[in-house]
């Protein structure tokens, strides 16, 4: 069983920067207050750390 983490977002991506935006896109997150359970990779962690004024981890399981 691979290890996922369930991430929410938080803040909104109006007046951010582009790659901000593309990255929350990228993750599956595009409207406030949306979770998503993704699976905890290296790459997926980076993208995370990114925005991470704009999500929160809520868990992780695994």
């Amino acid at each position: 069983m691979a290890k996922t983490i369930v991430v929410k977002q938080i803040g909104s991506p109006i007046r951010r920067p582009k790659d901000q935006k593309q990255t929350l896109i990228g993750l599956g997150l595009n409207k406030m207050h949306k979770t998503r359970e993704l699976e905890d990779t290296p790459s997926v962690r980076g993208m995370v750390n990114k925005i991470s004024h704009m999500v929160e981890i809520i868990e992780e399981k695994g």
